[in-house]
């Protein structure tokens, strides 16, 4: 009789035990989620999905106009955008006029920074020489002019740094892939490619010329 009861109590708590894993595991499944979702499961900082803030084109009740676009504060410039250096940043003399020449210095590492971002931003179409006899005109896109032309070659520094920075017909802008250093720095590689065409024995370095005669 005693045996019997111990095999009952025996088989009861194993029952138990297994009832008790199963309840734990269904409530398991429960806190599952069974749809995706963006959101994370426990929310420590919930101000961070629901804050005090307009979308754009939103109505505002705060202003009399209901407008939530606003314009920017008389006098005010945001940071790192204060251009006031018309020369520099926008190619014209104080009288609006194309500047002639180059407003920075142009050292032999100017030279070679020019020449990297010219070989990868206008070489495709413009070629390498500066011809515009580019891989992109080749396959179809219609030619840029030669660099070496008579027209181009007048062209004042700061129209090229302009054409640079705005585009012109098919030529798109390249001002917010290049920044303004860089492209006065192709400005000057430019120029130096018009030299290697059309330079004249004047355009040789005293010493060097007599180098050369000796030979």
């Amino acid at each position: 009789m005693l045996r019997g009861r111990l095999q009952v109590k025996t088989h009861f708590k194993k029952y138990v035990k297994t009832a008790m894993l199963l309840l734990t595991f269904a409530v398991f499944l429960s806190c599952l989620r069974g749809t995706p979702s963006e959101k994370p499961a426990v929310h420590l900082n919930p101000n961070m999905d629901d804050q005090n803030r307009y979308d754009p084109q939103e109505e505002s009740k705060f202003f009399a106009d209901k407008r939530v676009n606003r314009d920017l504060v008389d006098g005010t410039v945001a940071r790192g955008e204060l251009h006031n250096d018309d020369a520099y940043y926008m190619g014209v003399d104080s009288s609006g006029n194309n500047l002639k020449t180059i407003p920075i210095e142009v050292t032999k590492e100017v030279m070679l920074r020019g020449q990297e971002r010219y070989n990868i931003y206008c070489a495709p179409c413009h070629s390498m020489a500066g011809d515009g006899k580019g891989i992109v005109p080749k396959r179809g896109f219609l030619p840029p002019p030669t660099f070496h032309q008579e027209k181009v070659r007048a062209f004042e520094d700061g129209y090229i740094y302009q054409v640079i920075s705005n585009g012109v017909r098919n030529m798109p802008a390249y001002k917010k892939q290049i920044p303004v250093h860089d492209r006065w720095a192709i400005v000057a590689y430019v120029r130096a490619l018009q030299r290697t065409q059309n330079a004249s024995q004047n355009d040789i370095p005293t010493d060097k010329l007599n180098e050369l005669n000796q030979r």
